[in-house]
């Protein structure tokens, strides 16, 4: 088991490093940085003083040694707009998110389990074509088109909650429908098809026969093995809200990491965007290693497999 552990350590670890090498060549060779930052009428020398002293007029490895040595040390660079601490920074918008982030999936959760299982005890049936149109439906929407009928219902007709921001917890209910209800759907699926799968197994055969009440044969036998798919589909959920969230906080503006990336991609603050980047891939990287231990430790197969 510990071996299993470590090699997922070790691709996490790979992962991080191309994506962050990525991440840096991509912004480097997509255009200079200081067209974007300074005015157009910022005289020549003055463009030539600031490349210099930024290091952008060194070679594309030199920059790319220089930025690895400094991220070895704990230094993320300075934002290029003003001259602020990059991690610092990054960090102070990570609670706003957090926020989002953990209300949306409360709410995918608590919504998508019930349908997926209420559809699949239903098979073939109207509550199931029913559950599942309105899954392939809160799939297929694109994020920012539902964010836009929400603020046209709530906050311009019905007028009850705000159109953006961040200050209160009215703040918070569009922007954690959007996210929770579009993940919602992809949950519901997902746990029909599990559940299904797991309905048709001898083990639930004989669990019936044995005249085992329904309640019980769902908690006791179905939903333990059902629940298991569920973790692996945890991990690439997460990745998939955090790449959401950047389209859902700009358009309530939501003052978390997504919305400061978007910006700082507008502004070409290299520091910024490569610090929000590492740290979003770390975040998916880690949430993937730790799912890929819980299923070890879920599953007695790949136990027994992995200390053989």
């Amino acid at each position: 088991m510990l071996q299993s552990i470590l090699r997922a350590f070790l691709r996490a670890l790979v992962t991080l490093f191309l994506a962050m090498t990525f991440t840096f060549v991509i912004l480097r060779v997509s255009g200079d940085p200081l067209h974007s930052l300074l005015p157009i009428e910022t005289p020549p020398e003055v463009v030539a003083l600031m490349r210099q002293q930024w290091g952008l007029d060194q070679p594309l490895y030199i920059q790319y040694f220089a930025y690895l040595g400094h991220l070895l040390r704990g230094d993320f660079g300075t934002s290029l707009l003003n001259g602020q601490d990059a991690l610092t920074l990054v960090l102070s918008k990570v609670p706003a998110t957090l926020e989002l982030m953990g209300a949306a999936l409360i709410l995918a959760f608590g919504a998508g389990v019930p349908f997926g299982i209420l559809a699949a005890r239903n098979r073939g049936g109207l509550i199931d074509r029913f559950v599942m149109a309105l899954a392939v439906l809160m799939h297929s929407l694109p994020n920012f088109l539902i964010a836009i009928l929400l603020i046209q219902l709530f906050a311009v007709s019905l007028r009850i909650l705000p159109s953006g921001g961040g200050s209160t917890m009215a703040h918070l209910v569009m922007p954690v429908l959007v996210i929770g209800l579009y993940n919602a759907g992809i949950i519901a699926r997902f746990v029909r098809s599990s559940v299904l799968e797991v309905l048709g197994q001898r083990f639930i055969l004989a669990a019936r026969a044995k005249r085992i009440g329904e309640s019980a044969l769902l908690w006791r036998h179905i939903m333990p093995n059902a629940a298991l798919p569920l973790l692996t589909m945890l991990g690439f959920l997460v990745g998939g809200m955090i790449g959401g969230a950047a389209v859902v906080e700009s358009v309530y503006a939501w003052p978390g990491v997504g919305r400061f990336l978007v910006s700082s991609v507008a502004q070409r603050d290299l520091n910024i965007v490569q610090t929000i980047v590492l740290l979003i891939t770390a975040t998916m990287v880690t949430a993937n290693l730790l799912i890929d231990c819980l299923y070890i430790l879920a599953d007695p197969r790949l136990r027994h497999r992995a200390s053989a």
